[in-house]
C-alpha cells in the first residue's frame, strides 16, 4: 500500500482502519475454518495468555466495552469454548476460563496470533513500537472524549458507558 495518486497525507483514521483490516484479514482463513470472528479469536488468545479474569477485566484488557465482551463470551460459552464460574477466592466475582475444548483451540491458534503480532511490528525498533503505542493510546483517548454532533450517536455512546 502506498500514497500513489494521493496528494495530501493519508488521514490517520483511514490508516488506522486499514491496519485493523489487514490484521483481521491475516487471520481470516484460520478463523473461518473454526467459525470464529476476529474478536472471538483475540478473546480466546487473551484467555489463553491470562486465564481467569472477570468480564470487566477481560473487557478492559481487550479495550472493548462490557456489553460487547459479554456477547462474545456468551457465544463462546455456547460453543463450549469457555465457562463462567464463581471465583473460588471471591464468590462475588465470576471468573472466565477456557474449557478443555477452548484451550485446545486456543493452543492450536496461538501461533497465528504470535505471527500476526510479529508481522505487525516487523521493522520497527523498540523505541518506535513504544512511540506508536503511546500515539495510538492518545488517539483512542481523544475519540473517547469526542462529542458527536449527532444527538443519536451521543445518546448511544452514553448508554454504552452506563452499561460498561
Amino acid at each position: 500500500m502506498s500514497q500513489q495518486g494521493y496528494r495530501a497525507p493519508l488521514p490517520l483514521g483511514l490508516l488506522i482502519a486499514a491496519a485493523r483490516r489487514s490484521i483481521k484479514q491475516a487471520a481470516g482463513a484460520h478463523l473461518r475454518r473454526h467459525r470464529l470472528s476476529s474478536p472471538q479469536f483475540w478473546l480466546l488468545v487473551s484467555l489463553h495468555e491470562q486465564p481467569g479474569p472477570s468480564l470487566r477485566e477481560l473487557a478492559e484488557r481487550r479495550l472493548m466495552d462490557s456489553p460487547t465482551a459479554s456477547r462474545i463470551v456468551e457465544r463462546l460459552a455456547g460453543r463450549d469454548f469457555l465457562r463462567i464460574a464463581p471465583d473460588p477466592r471471591d464468590r462475588r466475582r465470576r471468573s472466565i476460563r477456557l474449557t478443555a475444548r477452548g484451550e485446545a483451540l486456543a493452543r492450536a491458534l496461538y501461533p497465528v496470533a504470535r505471527q500476526i503480532r510479529e508481522a505487525t511490528q516487523k521493522g520497527l525498533s523498540a523505541a518506535e513500537r513504544e512511540a506508536l503505542r503511546g500515539m495510538l493510546l492518545r488517539v483512542i483517548a481523544n475519540l473517547e472524549r469526542f462529542e458527536p454532533a449527532d444527538p443519536a450517536l451521543a445518546a448511544r455512546r452514553d448508554r454504552v458507558r452506563r452499561t460498561a
